[in-house]
């Protein structure tokens, strides 16, 4: 008699809290770069449709900001009462085509870009943003309080808007990630020293965020296992904060990623570092600097499939909560790998922004070893994200949003 196969098929449907996918993958939240009037645009829906259409279980729409100074960009979408009929029709759009759709929510801290937002920027404590070239202020009390609420009325807004699901951003030294980061968070009250106190302000917003939702949405969050930076946030510590998260039990999934936005952004994107295109995004002369020392700020790594699978198993050996694996999953056996592994789910992103439809073509492949993503690991999609995100290769021209 043969025993059964005990590993997941990632093509199966799958429970996600109260939700169920049609299948195990999850096109992970990589900002668009379609709402030049902090509102949703047909080009927003389109990006977010062709996926869904393509065969993809889940959809991230990024990043929906809680609070208006929490926008890493003044054209981000924040969460208010005129936002909700576009999001209506784009989680309509993504559910005509069978596929489920999350919302990515949370606070850019650190990384709102102040100029940009016209308010400041909220750190654990008083630092210089090289973003917006301004001092960041340091979040009363009063800040971290009305945050977390903010996150409860976002979950709201996303119920209300049709979505099937959340993700809390806890990572990449975002708001949440920045109290974490004991290189970034030098505060001497309750938020800051021990990581018990450094994790109060994740837990919160999770807590805030279930309870606001109940069971009527799937609830997961996107956490930091390294930060990339010397000082930073590493293993050990975000093992711990992760156990906690699963005690509290407000999560459905954790997906796991790497990376600062503030301090190393391409630790997370494998690949080239395209200094260059980076460059002639901004105006002179902080487009010269970029030229000069965009080497120190924006490093190359080397790109390979599955490369967040090493740091992700010490935290699937550690936890029982369902675990979305992210970073370089572009073909059948990199997601049959995550599966045996002990990953519930697969996130995707630059694999799917090249090809919307590689997902129903790797179903269809009977040999499991035929499609091949083409996505070449360039990373120029990277500096797009300030005129409409794609992949240069196939459109290197941006749309008429802009």
């Amino acid at each position: 008699m043969t025993t059964p196969d005990p590993t997941p098929d990632v093509f199966a449907p799958a429970k996600l809290g109260p939700l169920t996918l049609r299948n195990r993958i999850v096109k992970a939240a990589t900002f668009e770069g379609a709402t030049p009037d902090a509102l949703v645009t047909d080009s927003l829906i389109e990006y977010h449709r062709k996926p869904a259409a393509g065969g993809i279980g889940m959809t991230t729409v990024a990043y929906l900001a809680v609070a208006p100074e929490g926008r890493t960009d003044r054209h981000q979408i924040y969460w208010r009462p005129e936002a909700i009929p576009g999001l209506r029709r784009l989680t309509d759009a993504v559910h005509k085509e069978g596929a489920a759709v999350s919302a990515q929510i949370g606070h850019a801290g650190p990384v709102a870009n102040a100029k940009s937002n016209g308010l400041p920027a909220l750190a654990p404590s008083r630092s210089f943003n090289p973003i917006s070239m301004k001092a960041t202020r340091a979040a009363t009390e009063d800040d971290i309080k009305r945050i977390g609420e903010a996150h409860a009325n976002a979950a709201k807004y996303a119920i209300e808007a049709g979505f099937d699901a959340v993700e809390i951003h806890l990572g990449h030294n975002y708001f949440a990630s920045s109290f974490l980061s004991p290189k970034i968070n030098k505060r001497k009250d309750g938020y800051g020293g021990s990581l018990a106190n450094r994790a109060k302000v994740a837990r919160a917003s999770v807590r805030a965020v279930r309870d606001a939702v109940g069971d009527r949405i799937a609830v997961t969050a996107k956490l930091n296992m390294s930060d990339g930076v010397p000082g930073g946030i590493w293993l050990d510590e975000s093992i711990q904060t992760a156990k906690w998260l699963e005690e509290d039990g407000g999560l459905d999934a954790l997906e796991l990623t790497v990376g600062s936005s503030l301090l190393n952004p391409m630790y997370l994107f494998r690949g080239d570092a395209p200094i260059p295109e980076f460059a002639a995004t901004f105006p002179q002369p902080q487009q010269l600097g970029v030229k000069l020392i965009g080497k120190k700020f924006l490093h190359a790594y080397p790109y390979q499939d599955a490369f967040l699978l090493d740091y992700a198993r010490q935290f699937r050996a550690e936890l029982k909560m369902p675990l979305i694996l992210l970073g370089g999953i572009t073909n059948r056996e990199t997601m049959d790998l995550a599966m045996r592994e002990g990953f519930e789910f697969v996130a995707m992103g630059r694999a799917i922004l090249r090809e919307p439809d590689l997902i129903n073509r790797i179903a269809a492949d009977e040999s499991r070893t035929a499609v091949k993503s083409l996505c070449i690991h360039c990373n120029k999609c990277m500096p797009t994200i300030y005129s409409g995100t794609r992949c240069v290769v196939i459109d290197p021209e941006p749309p008429a949003t802009f």
